[in-house]
């Protein structure tokens, strides 16, 4: 049966979209000190790109029937992974030493944003169809271990290591939401703790990013820098905040005052009440999403909706968690905040999956 969209979850994800766009906007201001990117095509690929075209898919998705879409995951998949591939090719844009965009004219995007919603969704389909054998190897970790495979593979040579890391930690929540053998998501867990310890003995950016995690102040002004800044600029927020466009650390001293940093200039204007109050709507947004999850009509739905939460909001408490300090630097968007329109864009249209599953959710 068809209903209305789940009020609650829409509310809190329109605040959190104009709880971003003024950080954003406020974040942005530091371009016009630093002689960066010009401010007007930042804004015209977040506020065009972004929001508006973001906010129509936004609509248009949730008013589709979502079931529609299972039969259609495979084809989503491979086209998204072929998209992620051309990133590889002249057709691709390399920025500080990654190749990861894709330009249309005067716009670029990034494909793997594409590549992870696909992902989930495939991962959906695939769990869905196999739910009573759900706790079978053939049945769980086979496609798994071959969806999240072909996804990594291409990740790994722009290289996208983060981006990896969320989509295993997506596919493993869906996994468990399913009701697949927790001794087989334990040994996935150890195997990826091993995968990524190589990967750091090869890749010398991702083993300073744990060593300054480990002990932040050895090279404050080298590998250090950025975390050291973000908690100068934290700090200096105090209780209540300096004040909206306030912030001093994002006009020279705050490395990606619009990407990785985002959240330091949220906490310096904004203050602790500020900042506490971005992370308790992005928790509210995951518990009701969760929600939606468990009202389900069917296994499809409810592995779609776990899938597109854990990948919005993981990416999103982890951002916070590199700002204070607390996890290591990842390069990971904050949702609805940080700078990336093709980011904001399928962010959106992910909330309307939500919205779309949420109209045919088992009444309370």
């Amino acid at each position: 049966m068809r209903h209305s969209v789940d009020t609650p979850f829409l509310l809190i994800s329109g605040i959190l979209v104009i709880f971003g766009l003024l950080i954003f906007t406020s974040a942005a201001m530091g371009l016009l000190a630093r002689g960066g990117a010009s401010f007007s095509s930042v804004a015209i690929s977040q506020v065009l790109l972004g929001f508006v075209g973001g906010g129509i898919a936004l609509a248009v998705i949730a008013n589709l029937d979502y079931r529609a879409w299972r039969k259609w995951t495979p084809y989503f998949f491979i086209l998204s992974l072929f998209l992620t591939a051309l990133t590889l090719t002249p057709l691709g844009l390399s920025l500080k030493g990654a190749s990861r965009w894709l330009t249309l004219g005067p716009l670029s995007f990034q494909p793997v944003e594409l590549l992870k919603f696909s992902t989930v969704a495939l991962l959906a389909a695939l769990f869905a169809a196999r739910a009573r054998d759900i706790q079978t190897f053939k049945a769980s970790m086979v496609p798994f271990l071959l969806v999240l495979g072909s996804a990594a593979g291409i990740l790994l040579l722009q290289p996208d290591t983060h981006g990896v890391v969320m989509i295993c930690i997506a596919g493993a929540a869906m996994l468990y939401a399913a009701g697949g053998r927790v001794s087989y998501l334990a040994g996935l867990v150890f195997i990826g703790i091993i995968l990524i310890g190589a990967l750091a003995l090869y890749r010398p950016y991702l083993r300073a990013r744990f060593e300054t995690f480990l002990n932040p102040s050895a090279d404050a002004l080298g590998a250090g820098y950025q975390t050291q800044q973000s908690l100068v600029a934290i700090g200096s927020g105090g209780m209540w905040g300096r004040g909206f466009g306030q912030s001093m650390e994002k006009f020279s001293y705050l490395p990606e005052p619009m990407d990785d940093s985002i959240f330091a200039v949220a906490g310096e204007e904004f203050g602790f009440i500020g900042s506490t109050l971005l992370v308790l709507l992005f928790a509210a947004f995951a518990l009701l999403g969760l929600r939606i999850a468990a009202r389900s009509p069917d296994a499809f739905g409810s592995l779609l909706v776990v899938g597109v939460i854990v990948l919005i909001a993981g990416q999103s408490f982890l951002n916070i968690g590199t700002a204070v300090g607390i996890v290591p630097l990842s390069g990971l968007p904050l949702i609805f905040v940080s700078h990336g329109g093709t980011a904001l864009a399928i962010a959106l249209a992910e909330v309307g999956v939500v919205l779309s599953v949420s109209r045919r959710m088992k009444q309370a």
